[in-house]
């Protein structure tokens, strides 16, 4: 085995100090104006339910339908978020 050595070996002499140093801390870019914020994301929780086969089969091949057509929503994650969020407006539980 080779024996290892400093990768500032690897550069061509001559190396001037200050190029050496200004590359190796280089100042972060400061984010512009122009540069939108990233949007909060909503953390989300693991639940556990069981459904009627029938429905698991629907769902599963509506998703890899979907996923293969790149239709959007396509995971059951998204079914289930869009199929409860209008009941739980409806009876009150999100405004």
């Amino acid at each position: 085995m080779k024996n290892r050595r400093p990768l500032v070996e690897g550069l061509k002499p001559p190396v001037d100090p200050s190029v050496e140093k200004s590359f190796v801390f280089q100042p972060k870019p400061q984010p512009t104006a122009e540069t939108p914020a990233p949007t909060p994301q909503q953390t989300r929780s693991s639940i556990t339910t069981r459904i009627r086969s029938d429905f698991a089969t629907a769902l599963k091949r509506a998703s890899l339908e979907r996923q293969l057509k790149g239709i959007e929503p396509n995971t059951l994650q998204e079914f289930l978020e869009e199929a409860i969020e209008p009941w739980l407006k409806q009876h009150g539980y999100l405004p």
